[in-house]
């Protein structure tokens, strides 16, 4: 990461990422963030309650995204 602990490339994202991690990335709120990750389509892993997002599926849905 940067020196402002922002991710400005897909290299630079943890392996796991987390919901504060999609809100960073994309630039949305928490709670579009948790919509988001509930929609059908989006991979996800819940440990307990926590949530978590493989690096590799969330590039694969960023790189099928239609933008809806």
């Amino acid at each position: 990461m940067n020196k402002n602990n922002k991710i400005t490339t897909l290299d630079e994202m943890p392996l796991i990422l987390t919901v504060r991690d999609i809100e960073k990335i994309i630039g949305i709120s928490k709670v579009k963030a948790y919509k988001l990750v509930r929609t059908e389509g989006f991979t996800l892993i819940k440990v307990g309650r926590r949530i978590a997002i493989p690096k590799p599926a969330f590039e694969r849905w960023l790189n099928n995204c239609d933008g809806e």
